[in-house]
């Protein structure tokens, strides 16, 4: 990816959210892991509840630094309950407060193969 493009893409890191500010210690290490590649897009957090940013605001700051594109990743291991019902409502939302930028909705981190690989091998290394 160039740096043009760089700026012009954002990865929205989409959690539950806990009452506790320590439960969002993983995501931090994910945004902070993304931001340390090459020609990084920005990254935020959203929070579908009890904490913030939620989607929408974090929608809008990427969009008012310049983001055309932003992938929504979801970070629950299944596509499932709120994601199937709460998160397309929010997303529609998005869309509609910012036509001029494409919102990607990905699915759950913990459907991906090379999610459920990685959490296989850490389960495998817990024996050694």
């Amino acid at each position: 990816m160039n740096s043009s493009v760089a700026r012009d893409t954002a990865v929205v890191l989409f959690g539950h959210g806990a009452r506790n500010p320590d439960w969002a210690g993983p995501m931090r290490r994910i945004r902070e892991a993304l931001l340390a590649r090459p020609d990084a897009p920005s990254v935020e957090l959203a929070f579908l509840e009890f904490m913030t940013p939620t989607l929408p605001e974090a929608v809008a700051a990427l969009t008012a630094a310049g983001a055309r594109k932003v992938a929504v990743v979801p970070i629950f291991l299944a596509q499932a309950g709120h994601l199937t019902r709460d998160l397309p409502i929010l997303v529609d939302e998005v869309r509609a407060a910012h036509p001029d930028c494409e919102i990607v909705l990905a699915t759950a981190a913990g459907e991906s193969a090379r999610v459920v690989a990685a959490m296989a091998d850490y389960a495998a290394s817990c024996l050694d």
